[in-house]
């Protein structure tokens, strides 16, 4: 029988070291926040061990939220990464003794640039702490494994304070859900996000005719650019009217010779139209509730067409 109770000692453990980290949200962490949102380069993550797994995941968020972020593995550093760290950079070092040798041995280059440090560590006192700009504490009382050796407890709380200052930078920089979506246009909720011109079929790709254009060349035009619609649209490209491969359908029915006809005399007056900045999951919704296959993008005032976006557009996007 596998020993339940140890691993609830071990999550209780590890939630007691995060909430710990609680009361020592003072004017330090603020700092750090600062000298983060104030960071003209990139900010730098260093550390051994599974630290420097850590360090990864916290230059991950950052990275992902707007903070160009990089992890910098300290003993490569030492042997020729060291252009790595700029200037301008912030450093956030993980030691949680605060005396790893490997990145002691950066802080002769970190202060000769000028580049900022943040020293997350597991106590005062230590070497990294005392040459940092910033400390932030994240010491814990004891480890979740049984000896009290391998770093569990302690490694949970650093990544708690590296979340921590990653989502309060993130508010600090008005980041939103736009931004994440730009950021993660392979995700789901990058896919949500995705605005209707970045879909569209514009330019070219887009089946637009004059009113008086023939109906063999509004069928050509149709058939050509695969949308099974054709914008009509004035010499300055403002809209006019639609025409569906329903249109031609109900026309046939009521007209013998519909080839006799000019797009004007078959387009739908008033199609449903929207705007590029639209979201795509937004015009997935008008789709489905109209029960159309394609959406006229229109921008401008008056109202001049910038494209197309069909159904098998959002498809792609895994909305349908």
């Amino acid at each position: 029988m596998v020993d339940r109770s140890l691993a609830r000692k071990v999550l209780e453990t590890e939630a007691a070291a995060i909430l710990a980290l609680v009361p020592r949200l003072d004017e330090r962490f603020d700092r750090a926040v600062a000298l983060l949102h104030g960071c003209r380069g990139r900010v730098i993550l260093t550390g051994m061990g599974k630290s420097g797994i850590i360090c990864r995941k916290i230059a991950a968020t950052l990275a992902s939220t707007g903070t160009p972020a990089h992890f910098l593995h300290p003993a490569e550093a030492i042997h020729g990464d060291l252009g790595v760290i700029q200037r301008d950079d912030v450093v956030v070092a993980l030691s949680y003794s605060g005396e790893t040798q490997e990145i002691l041995r950066l802080l002769e280059t970190i202060k000769r640039l000028g580049a900022g440090l943040i020293a997350i560590t597991g106590g005062s006192g230590s070497t990294l702490a005392d040459a940092a700009d910033v400390w932030l504490d994240c010491g814990v009382t004891e480890e979740a494994c049984p000896m009290n050796l391998v770093p569990t407890a302690s490694t949970t709380a650093a990544l708690a304070i590296g979340d921590a200052l990653a989502m309060t930078l993130l508010v600090e920089k008005g980041f939103c859900e736009e931004d994440f979506a730009t950021l993660h246009p392979g995700g789901k909720l990058g896919k949500k996000l995705m605005r209707v011109g970045s879909l569209m079929h514009g330019g070219k790709l887009c089946p637009r005719v004059l009113a008086g254009t023939p109906m063999r060349d509004v069928i050509y035009e149709m058939s050509s650019k695969g949308l099974g619609m054709t914008c009509v649209v004035t010499d300055e490209d403002a809209l006019l009217g639609l025409i569906t491969d329903g249109d031609l359908r109900r026309h046939m029915d009521r007209s013998a010779d519909i080839m006799a006809l000019a797009a004007a005399e078959v387009m739908t007056r008033t199609p449903v139209v929207i705007g590029p900045e639209a979201l795509a999951a937004e015009a997935l919704n008008v789709m489905e509730q109209r029960k159309i296959t394609a959406l006229i993008v229109v921008a401008g005032q008056p109202s001049r067409v910038a494209g197309v976006v069909h159904l098998h557009d959002l498809w792609r996007t895994e909305l349908v």
